[in-house]
């Protein structure tokens, strides 16, 4: 079997990719590294049944050979990068998810995309069940994530219906662990980073907004539960756990010798005051729930920002 990886070098398909190569696939994994990193990879590069290609999937693209399945986890996902790049964002979630499905329907191949909970937007509905349409500014300044990753499932659903593309759709709430970048502008790396070079603990707002956060091993198992079943609407893989932002950052702080104290700032625009997802149906259908706890998690986050932070010290990085 072999599998086609867009965003193979980023955090979510560096790990997919790991996945995939353990149950016995080969991979191909795509990547223009805008926001991924070859370092992510790097121990795959040894594995005979894995190979990177350097490639824009915004433009056209093809993969010679057989293709059973195409993985689409290309796109900027933080707040940082799509506000950097917001016609990439778009592009990739309209064009590259065109090009990724039209590899799929020339291959024959089963196709699967990973969505977002940002296509909740700022939910009136809480915890988020598959069922609600949402509630996004189109033309704020979080719509070109959010509307290129409604588009792309959009787009999805009409391949799979017109063209009978064996589809899935996973939408991915807040997740969290190794191979983050410490720079990526989401709530955990910011907070390690500002912990790690000795400045406050930016919290936005009043810190009441709420996340839940899921860790990297718990997603990639739903999501490899989601591939082998027969689920063509979308699902919703996150932990439950909901906890506030200053909570969150609290937690953080018992985690450093020397704890930095937290400020505030102003809410940014469109910034969802809650985030939770409703796993029933994961439950339901994939026989999945998350088994890593937020303490258990944070642990093994931790001490890998901390080994990498520390690297790039000795390095002069």
């Amino acid at each position: 079997m072999r599998a086609v990886v867009t965003g193979g070098a980023g955090f979510l398909g560096s790990h997919l990719c790991d996945r995939l190569i353990a149950e016995g696939w080969d991979v191909v994994a795509l990547d223009n590294i805008v926001t991924g990193a070859e370092s992510n990879i790097a121990h795959l590069q040894r594995h005979s049944g894995f190979r990177i290609t350097r490639a824009d999937v915004s433009n056209y693209i093809d993969v010679a050979g057989p293709v059973a399945y195409v993985l689409h986890f290309a796109s900027p996902a933080s707040p940082v990068d799509y506000l950097k790049m917001p016609i990439p964002t778009l592009k990739v979630g309209a064009l590259g998810t065109h090009n990724a499905l039209g590899l799929a329907l020339a291959k024959k191949a089963k196709f699967f995309l990973a969505s977002t909970s940002e296509c909740y937007g700022d939910p009136q509905v809480s915890p988020q069940p598959e069922t609600y349409w949402g509630h996004v500014n189109p033309i704020g300044p979080r719509g070109v994530y959010d509307e290129a990753k409604r588009y792309a499932e959009a787009m999805t659903m009409a391949y799979h219906r017109y063209h009978g593309v064996d589809t899935r759709i996973v939408r991915i709430f807040n997740t969290y662990g190794p191979r983050m970048r410490l720079n990526d502008g989401r709530a955990l790396p910011n907070f390690v980073h500002q912990a790690l070079t000795g400045k406050p603990l930016t919290v936005y707002g009043d810190g009441k907004q709420t996340r839940s956060f899921c860790y990297v091993s718990d997603l990639i198992e739903g999501i490899y539960r989601l591939m082998l079943s027969d689920e063509h609407l979308p699902v919703n893989i996150g932990n439950p756990q909901e906890i506030t932002i200053l909570q969150f950052a609290e937690r953080i702080r018992t985690h450093f010798e020397n704890a930095p104290k937290i400020i505030f700032e102003p809410l940014p625009q469109d910034d969802p005051k809650q985030r939770c997802p409703d796993i029933s149906k994961a439950k339901r259908i994939l026989g999945w729930e998350p088994k890593v706890g937020l303490e258990e998690g944070l642990r093994t986050t931790l001490d890998y920002f901390k080994e990498y932070f520390a690297s790039k010290q000795s390095a002069g990085v």
